[in-house]
């Protein structure tokens, strides 16, 4: 069976343990818990990099970093690159899109294209091949999106009301900035229904109603709980520390044995910041808050899948494009390699007969970014692009067929824009490294001539003790150095002719009317 339509759903930076079917014990998200009960949930769901941009890249292109290229925040995607937007609009389809991309056009690439601003193909190539239904990338002003627009029309006046109501909270004494983290503990100046979350749950809902028996795919991608962690009422309060996880972290992690990566991230203001106990007392409550609102929405997206039938014949997959630190590790925000960043929720929904024997499965094989491409050209029965596409679809684990399967996961990072790079001395240039976790070991690999980490996954789950210096593991540090080697000699740069055209081409000189060689 062919899905009709898709229902791609993705959160920013929420962390995989966030979920109470995932084992969160004082977050209920019993929405997110009713679609895993319907689908499947991928346990070890893994992102190929821990950075906004370059992950939703892997995820829009089903490519790794080091293919694709947009190594990093406000790094465009290449005009060259394909994304599922095009992939479907080969198939004569279009993708839409309600929220967040983070795609950056490629200006350069367009200006030597001769692609100026009247042209219609500029205008796909800006979006990364999304057709707008509305788009709210959220983190600072748009003084003049349709978001700023509407809440204007609401009654929030001013030239930017994003900064001053929906991030901005109501004090005891007034209004209060919400980049301000000791803040968050207040509720935003919007109501409930005009957040972020809820308008851009309406704007899907009136794009799925308005599709009657059109077949759609829809791109609904949240912004939250992404900071400025600011909440709306009841939100806001909804949750105290008592309600969150502990935090994760060890006094060896800031010793003088630390990475000296890690030990310049930990010198950042964010993590400074998250690793006061005050600190995460405030967010960690106010992060678990926005959640539990994104999960009442979700609520009212499956509500209407229902009324308007479309459980029968949509594929739905949910998924974040991160975690968040909150304190583990001495650090806040994201980028590295632990898994509280590169671990992600992953929930997929088959609709067709054939995944009934898998429904509700918590599955525990891995899962990348970069199958989402390939899971959705596999459900509309599309070309799988196999010459550009590096992930691979889902579907045969979701309907129980036997497949081999991959036993390890891939993440990059690009670490030239961060202050830590400075404080350690090394000149703007490459400076990247490369994880590869396996269902025991994680270990990665740094440029510049730093050491490696390592760390044993089964006897230190939560990567409190870096063993990237221990020679007694010599022997695994070069086996895992071997198998990322191997990765990354398998990445696809040979993108402008099919494998068909290949094997098309092979050994065919002479039937081009070249004779080289012959005595």
């Amino acid at each position: 069976m062919t899905a009709r339509n898709v229902l791609f759903v993705m959160a920013d930076q929420l962390r995989w343990d966030h979920l109470s079917c995932a084992g969160h014990p004082r977050l209920p998200t019993p929405n997110l818990d009713a679609l895993a009960a319907r689908g499947v949930r991928f346990t070890q769901a893994y992102v190929q990099s821990g950075i906004c941009g370059p992950s939703r890249m892997s995820y829009y292109t089903g490519r790794y970093v080091s293919s694709h290229g947009a190594t990093h925040n406000r790094v465009p995607l290449s005009v060259g690159e394909v994304t599922l937007g095009w992939h479907l609009r080969e198939a004569g389809r279009t993708l839409a899109l309600a929220g967040k991309t983070h795609v950056l056009p490629d200006a350069r690439g367009m200006k030597r294209l001769r692609l100026d601003g009247q042209h219609d193909l500029k205008a796909l190539l800006d979006e990364g091949w999304f057709t707008l239904v509305d788009r709210h990338d959220g983190h600072h002003g748009e003084p003049d999106s349709a978001y700023a627009d509407w809440l204007r029309s609401k009654g929030y006046d001013g030239a930017d009301p994003w900064t001053d109501h929906v991030i901005a909270v109501d004090g005891p004494d007034g209004p209060l900035s919400g980049w301000k983290m000791r803040n968050v503990r207040f509720p935003s100046r919007v109501r409930e229904e005009h957040s972020e979350t809820a308008y851009t749950t309406d704007v899907a809902l009136r794009f799925m109603e308005e599709q009657g028996d059109r077949p759609w795919v829809l791109h609904l991608s949240y912004v939250k709980p992404h900071w400025p962690y600011v909440a709306p009422a009841p939100y806001h309060a909804m949750f105290g520390p008592e309600d969150c996880l502990p935090v994760v972290r060890g006094e060896p992690e800031r010793g003088p044995g630390a990475h000296p990566v890690l030990r310049e991230f930990q010198r950042e203001e964010v993590a400074v910041n998250f690793a006061r106990d005050e600190t995460v007392a405030t967010v960690r409550p106010a992060y678990q808050g926005l959640v539990a609102q994104l999960d009442r929405h979700l609520g009212r997206v499956w509500e209407a899948m229902e009324r308007l039938g479309r459980w029968r014949d949509t594929l739905v997959v949910f998924c974040s494009d991160h975690g968040d630190y909150l304190g583990d590790h001495w650090l806040g925000e994201k980028e590295l390699f632990h898994d509280c960043i590169q671990r992600v929720p992953f929930l997929l929904y088959d609709p067709s007969p054939e995944a009934d024997g898998t429904r509700g499965g918590a599955e525990p094989r891995f899962a990348e970014a970069v199958d989402v491409v390939p899971t959705i050209l596999d459900a509309l029965g599309l070309d799988a692009a196999e010459h550009l596409v590096e992930g691979r679809s889902l579907l045969p684990v979701t309907r129980g067929h036997a497949t081999a399967w991959r036993d390890a996961a891939f993440s990059e990072l690009d670490w030239t824009f961060r202050g830590a790079r400075r404080r350690l001395g090394l000149p703007t240039g490459q400076h990247h490294a490369w994880m590869v976790r396996t269902a025991r070991w994680k270990y990665v690999h740094w440029t510049d001539g730093l050491r490696p980490m390592l760390f044993d996954l089964d006897a230190d789950p939560g990567e409190l003790r870096d063993l990237g210096g221990d020679p007694a593991l010599e022997a695994v540090r070069r086996e895992l150095r071997e198998r990322l080697l191997a990765w990354f000699g398998g990445l696809k740069r040979r993108t402008t002719l099919t494998w068909a055209e290949a094997e098309l081409r092979t050994d065919s000189h002479k039937r081009a009317g070249v004779f080289l060689g012959e005595w």
